[in-house]
């Protein structure tokens, strides 16, 4: 990873850890609010490709009942698009991760990610204080988590999407 200094202004801003792992952490919470599992760790490499982009994030359906090959389906360039960004994105989901667990927001363990839900009340609390892009940003993330866990295992999940762990 390049040097915190010596990144630029956008990557400080879109990119930092704190708020990279805040949507890996809603998008655990959202997980396992579906089935009481922790959101798989190759799963989690999927959040910021879906979330950041903004024409990805707002092309996602409303609902989890909508399923993933559907989606994908009427969206067939973000199939190719997800998984550039997912490539792109590794470094930062992997500091994220790191950042997210060393201060228990995150636990992460062989199984997956879980969120801690004691932090609940704290990243509530932030997100209040932040611009309505960054509350979507959130929202959606929890979204995908909950759709993520509907769509099958990781494999079936990273299959559709055509990526590789």
């Amino acid at each position: 990873m390049t040097p915190w200094a010596e990144r630029s202004i956008e990557e400080r801003n879109l990119l930092n850890p704190g708020f990279c792992a805040m949507l890996v952490w809603q998008a655990a919470q959202g997980y396992a609010s579906e089935r009481p599992l922790p959101l798989s760790i190759e799963l989690s490499f999927l959040v910021l490709p879906f979330v950041l982009h903004k024409e990805t994030r707002e092309s996602l359906p409303t609902n989890i009942r909508t399923s993933l090959p559907t989606w994908l389906a009427e969206h067939p360039i973000v199939r190719t698009r997800l998984g550039e960004r997912a490539s792109t994105l590794r470094a930062f989901t992997k500091e994220s991760l790191i950042f997210g667990g060393s201060l228990g927001l995150l636990a992460i363990a062989q199984d997956g990610v879980r969120a801690n839900a004691n932090m609940k009340k704290r990243v509530n609390a932030a997100l209040k204080a932040t611009s309505d892009e960054v509350r979507d940003c959130a929202k959606r993330a929890d979204f995908v988590g909950r759709w993520l866990e509907k769509a099958g295992g990781p494999e079936t999940v990273m299959a559709l999407l055509g990526v590789r762990p």
